[in-house]
């Protein structure tokens, strides 16, 4: 069994943020492995079950806000006794170009308040995550705006083609690992 979880904020109002890109893999995931239509609530975040070949997949939408995402994820493998590498994190980072993707084993939040706070409610940082660029935020604007906005036109277009990447490449991860997937998808 894995583990995978997107992160994001609720609520409609940061729906197709840059910060809710986590959701939006998960969201296509879920569509396209054809989860349950309708997510049970539990661990304070969304829970659809699905398959990926003969894996069960777990998906977890924390309903915690971003900044308590660990909230969500800690409870959720302890319950389910799941070990550091059936675990897959995926959240936006504004480090990254838009629409880039970078696989890694472990490693610090690099200042992604929603890694963080998994770090820090699990102890460690040995679990594998998934980082989607969004782009960096104008040096005149306040990165909390930037991540918080919505994606022009023209950087929605790439962004789908992210999502879409980012769906292969969790199948990929749930299937292969991550050493076959990083080598594959980071760049």
């Amino acid at each position: 069994m894995k583990l995978i979880v997107g992160l994001g904020n609720p609520g409609g109002k940061y729906d197709g943020t840059r910060h809710n890109v986590g959701f939006g893999v998960l969201d296509k995931l879920s569509e396209k492995l054809v989860a349950q239509k309708r997510p049970k609530h539990a661990f304070r975040a969304d829970l659809a079950e699905c398959q990926v070949g003969a894996e069960k997949v777990l998906l977890l939408w924390p309903q915690t806000f971003m900044n308590l995402s660990g909230g969500s994820v800690q409870p959720a493998q302890d319950f389910y006794q799941l070990t550091n590498s059936d675990l897959l994190v995926i959240c936006d980072d504004f480090n990254l170009p838009l629409g880039s993707l970078r696989l890694r084993k472990s490693g610090s939040s690099g200042g992604q308040k929603g890694l963080e706070d998994i770090i820090r409610r699990l102890g460690h940082d040995g679990f594998a995550r998934l980082r989607i660029g969004i782009g960096a935020p104008n040096p005149e604007f306040d990165a909390t705006n930037h991540v918080l906005g919505k994606f022009t036109k023209e950087e929605s277009s790439v962004m789908a083609g992210a999502i879409e990447r980012s769906v292969d490449a969790v199948q990929d991860w749930v299937r292969d690992g991550v050493d076959r997937v990083m080598a594959k998808y980071n760049g």
